[in-house]
């Protein structure tokens, strides 16, 4: 029978306020809290908190976190996790190494519902968002299997996160938390396709993170082709919202473009890319395509560099993103919503 609280979705205050729900002081919600993201893995190990209210609290709350249905480690030490969630949902989660720590990219919904040609994500829908505590719960469950701190996160697995704004924020907060996680919020990098109306909310809340927008092509019609989503929120929308949100943040944004073969990188896609976007102050992250969909094939290296060059060479920054786990499907575009009897 599932618990009527889980206490990874719940924020300190929210955990003081349950236990005087539950009968005890609000502080004994600090002595919870700090336990939840010290290693503790049941309430035996809380142990500055009294049998009686750890009974109360393993009769009504859950601890638990994601069952990892399936573990594959890449030629280059990346891991992906398959992870079975209560109601046997399966998501997945890529945690990469680099010199300056490590990093998980994190699942926000079951599929996803953006319907993007060229990501696997997206093939079968959304089932369902995911809470706070089940994003948690795919890095506490990484931490703990790997016994190594991951100290950034990237929102670029499966799922749109601005899609499930309420929960993302939710669980940068209690991440964020200096009894918590104590990941800063630099340290979180969140990836959108371009929900206008949502980068204008975040946009009010001023938050120190980094924005990645799936930008792919300079065209609409372009766009429209590889992301449905542009017919709703076209470009200039786009452009429009992100001045708003520069302007309101005064951070740097990451313009993600996926180079597709003969589609989409030409020297007029990159010109057109600096001109549509002047004025914004931005980072062109290029990605060499990943074979995740029919029709779409990787640019060959001779245009990816005539591309990057080109944008250099007119004083944008861009980089080439380091290519991690395409060995086992980890790679940009390729993470899937697997079918639930995994």
């Amino acid at each position: 029978m599932a618990k009527q609280f889980d206490l990874y979705s719940m924020t300190e205050q929210e955990l003081c306020d349950l236990s005087r729900h539950l009968g005890e002081k609000p502080f004994r919600g600090k002595q919870l809290f700090s336990w939840l993201y010290s290693g503790a893995e049941s309430f035996h190990d809380m142990t500055n908190i009294s049998k009686e209210f750890r009974k109360v609290l393993e009769e009504n709350c859950s601890m638990a976190l994601p069952e990892i249905a399936r573990k594959q480690v890449s030629v280059d030490g990346t891991v992906k996790y398959a992870f079975r969630l209560s109601d046997g949902e399966v998501i997945e989660s890529v945690v990469m190494s680099y010199h300056h720590g490590n990093t998980i990219c994190l699942s926000t919904q079951a599929g996803c519902n953006m319907g993007c040609r060229f990501c696997a994500s997206a093939i079968g829908g959304k089932s369902r968002d995911l809470t706070a505590g089940e994003i948690m719960g795919q890095l506490l469950a990484a931490e703990r299997d790997l016994s190594k701190r991951i100290g950034n996160v990237v929102f670029m697995g499966m799922g749109e996160p601005l899609d499930n704004l309420e929960q993302v924020l939710k669980f940068m907060d209690i991440a964020s938390h200096d009894k918590g996680l104590n990941i800063g919020y630099r340290h979180f990098t969140l990836s959108t396709c371009g929900l206008c109306d949502k980068i204008v909310l975040l946009a009010e809340k001023k938050l120190p993170i980094n924005l990645a927008v799936s930008v792919h092509s300079p065209f609409d019609d372009e766009r429209s082709e590889m992301m449905p989503v542009n017919k709703k929120y076209p470009l200039l929308k786009l452009v429009s919202a992100l001045r708003v949100y520069q302007a309101a943040t005064g951070r740097r944004i990451t313009l993600e473009y996926a180079l597709n073969k003969g589609k989409n990188d030409s020297l007029d896609h990159a010109k057109e890319l600096m001109r549509l976007f002047g004025g914004l102050m931005y980072h062109v992250n290029v990605i060499p395509i990943n074979n995740a969909r029919e029709g779409y094939h990787k640019s060959g290296k001779d245009a990816v560099k005539r591309f990057v060059d080109y944008l250099t060479g007119q004083g944008v920054s861009a980089t080439v993103r380091r290519e991690l786990g395409a060995d086992i499907s980890a790679a940009c575009g390729q993470l899937k919503h697997e079918i639930k009897e995994m």
